[in-house]
């Protein structure tokens, strides 16, 4: 049973025509009184509650009613209806515990679809998760790894990916993550239709709109065609935004109208065009601790913010290891035609203790490597050591400075000009083994006033 509580009659008979069309027994509520009369009866699945309905319009008497209900009936999702104006406030009923937040005027499709998802994401969780039955469940063909940490997160992935929920998708570079939202993608109801991904990072403020939104001919001086961008691309398929923590607060507020109302216009349109699109985002950054320092818009944290995976770096499950560089070997035996390769036991209990800040895609760039460069079919610790890569070397070597010693922002300085100075200030290689776009490189180069040529 859905319960609407609104004092709208017009709201209420329209929401509640939506709801029993698409199935749902539907109860509706005035306000306060109302609706804590009907709790005594019974308990809703969900509820739908308009942040306004009384005759004030500052919304303190939706949150209010919001935080009793989240302490009557904590399990019950709720789903707050705004108008634009008042999306502060929504992002303050997110914090006291909704889940979904839906402005006015509100697309049917999108209402009905953002109900279904929470209601599939209130069902119980499955405990002690097994590598075998979730492989058996769900397509992780290319995720590699049976740590515990690991196995919760291919459990919530694989509870997410039937909803249509956005998911936000953080850690460090090299870990994952671009693999994880296509899991998340083959594993939903959209699997057939289009994956589009994004490098938000590698993208200039000047061409977001033109690379997402697309353009007309004409709109600017080089338009001679139209172009269709990303988000049309992505149309009834998944877009993955990469590296979204790098986006300009003016892009912010673009990409926040898309991702809420699912319209858009294209560079030098006046008609808005319409998508229906799963979001998945991912960052190696902190972006809760940019929203406190005002660099990431808070109401599209909370749009983006459903649910949120950590992926862990590969020092947090180095029992991991073995199985991927078995995994990586066996993979190259194909690529490189060498049937009979493989790695030693003390290899693989050596490769577990080095330290690689660039995580799986270090440990397979280290991997592919020492197969190129190696002529033994049975690989050893020396085969390894030979060839390793800037960066990877054993964990006793390594020190990390002191807690106190030195800021986040030093440390990055120093590694860029660790990192400059090895690669001789070639920004393409500097910008691999650092684990980011070159775009993102330049930024940091500028920022930290390092010199850099562009030629490469």
């Amino acid at each position: 049973m859905l319960l609407i509580i609104d004092d709208d009659i017009a709201i209420q008979t329209s929401l509640s025509l939506l709801f029993r069309k698409e199935g749902f027994a539907v109860r509706v509520a005035d306000g306060p009184f109302e609706t804590f009369e009907m709790l005594e009866k019974e308990t809703p699945e969900l509820i739908l509650l308009d942040m306004n309905f009384s005759v004030s319009t500052t919304g303190d008497d939706g949150l209010r009613l919001l935080r009793r209900l989240r302490e009557r009936i904590p399990l019950v999702p709720v789903i707050l209806i705004t108008g634009w104006g008042s999306i502060d406030l929504a992002v303050e009923g997110m914090k006291a515990g909704a889940k979904d937040f839906i402005t006015k005027p509100w697309q049917n499709d999108h209402l009905v679809q953002s109900v279904r998802t929470a209601l599939n994401l209130a069902q119980t969780a499955p405990s002690s998760p097994n590598r075998r039955k979730l492989d058996q469940q769900f397509r992780f063909d290319n995720i590699v790894g049976e740590d515990p940490n690991l196995l919760d997160i291919l459990t919530t992935i694989g509870r997410v990916a039937p909803t249509d929920a956005p998911v936000l998708i953080t850690g460090e570079s090299g870990t994952g993550k671009e693999l994880v939202a296509e899991a998340i993608h083959q594993n939903s109801r959209r699997h057939r239709q289009p994956f589009v991904k994004v490098n938000l990072g590698g993208i200039s403020a000047t061409l977001f709109e033109s690379e997402l939104f697309g353009h007309v001919r004409g709109a600017f001086t080089d338009a001679k065609t139209d172009r269709v961008g990303r988000f049309e691309l992505a149309n009834k398929g998944t877009i993955f935004l990469d590296e979204i923590g790098d986006l300009d607060p003016a892009s912010q507020v673009k990409l926040l109208r898309v991702l809420q109302d699912r319209t858009f216009e294209p560079l030098g349109s006046s008609k808005s065009r319409t998508v229906d699109v799963r979001v998945i985002c991912a960052t190696n950054r902190n972006l809760e601790d940019m929203v406190s320092k005002g660099q990431f818009r808070e109401d599209l944290f909370y749009r983006i913010n459903l649910i949120s995976v950590r992926l862990p770096a590969l020092r947090e499950r180095p029992g991991d290891i073995p199985l991927l560089v078995t995994y990586f070997v066996n993979n190259l035996k194909m690529i490189y035609g060498r049937p009979d390769l493989r790695v030693s036991p003390t290899a693989q209990k050596w490769l577990k203790n080095l330290a690689l800040p660039g995580n799986i895609r270090q440990l397979k760039n280290v991997v592919e490597r020492t197969v190129l460069l190696s002529a033994n079919d049975e690989l050893q610790p020396d085969d390894f050591e030979r060839n390793l890569t800037a960066g990877a070397v054993l964990q006793p070597q390594r020190a990390m400075p002191d807690v106190g010693t030195m800021t986040l922002e030093e440390m990055e300085y120093q590694m860029i000009q660790r990192a400059m100075a090895f690669h001789q200030n070639r920004v393409a290689k500097v910008a691999r083994a650092l684990g980011i776009t070159r775009f993102a490189l330049y930024r940091r180069l500028e920022k930290f006033g390092i010199p850099y040529t562009t030629e490469e």
